[in-house]
């Protein structure tokens, strides 16, 4: 399978390197916290983070360590309940939630290890969903999606439903969806966690290649393997960074 992928659009240049740049995402002291019974849990604790566009990251940790609330965090899926959170020098931690499905829609792409494919719909009907809810016309929708699924080898499954296809194949469905607006930040939580060993290889090789062209790459893994390819690793425990190097 060929590695590179433009999913309907020119792809983005490799960015330079930050060179005192803004930071295209910039956290300042974000908590989150769940009360459990008697118990305040800490999910997210102070955290502060900067991520340049065309970072490549990795988010390990133990179980309940904050990985998955900061991925929701940085997808605006859930709010902070103190700090600050800009994406491209825009505060966006007090936005109203239409606003912030704006931004959802139009600067974030979200890959998921259960897929999340709409099992009545055909993977290029799921592909080009993003497309018809930002209102995009048929006749400029099709070759679009038609695009993306071949980059991708899916161009003889456009017509299969998700329970027709295999776990592989699935996620690379997720990934033409996640991607096809060319948004500038994909989010991945365990991509590979329901994948056979030569899917994952797939699909993390399909991501990387999304990367060397400008997309801005965060991955939670539990795989020590596919976390220690990324060129940055952030190791998180009860809600804090501890770790945050190459």
């Amino acid at each position: 399978m060929s590695e590179k992928f433009s999913p309907g659009h020119p792809p983005h240049p490799t960015p330079p390197p930050p060179g005192g740049r803004e930071p295209f995402i910039q956290l300042r002291n974000i908590c989150r916290f769940f009360q459990v019974g008697d118990e305040t849990v800490h999910a997210l604790d102070h955290v502060t983070l900067d991520i340049h566009a065309g970072d490549y990251i990795s988010v390990m940790g133990p179980s309940g360590s904050g990985k998955s609330t900061l991925l929701n965090m940085l997808g605006l899926l859930d709010q902070a309940d103190s700090g600050s959170y800009r994406l491209e020098g825009r505060e966006l931690t007090t936005l109203p939630e239409e606003q912030r499905a704006q931004v959802r829609r139009e600067k974030i792409g979200f890959i998921f290890q259960s897929f999340h494919l709409i099992p009545r719909l055909t993977a290029a009907e799921n592909v080009e969903l993003p497309l018809v809810l930002t209102g995009i016309p048929a006749n400029e929708r099709r070759p679009k999606v038609q695009q993306a699924l071949t980059s991708l080898g899916l161009a003889e499954r456009a017509d299969h439903r998700p329970a027709q296809l295999s776990g592989g194949q699935q996620q690379r469905v997720a990934i033409a969806r996640a991607t096809i607006l060319q948004a500038p930040l994909l989010l991945a939580d365990e991509p590979t966690g329901n994948l056979d060993t030569h899917s994952s290889t797939d699909v993390i090789r399909i991501l990387e290649a999304l990367n060397t062209q400008g997309i801005t790459l965060v991955i939670v893994t539990h795989d020590a393997n596919i976390g220690g390819r990324a060129r940055r690793a952030i190791r998180m425990v009860d809600g804090k960074i501890v770790q945050d190097g190459t």
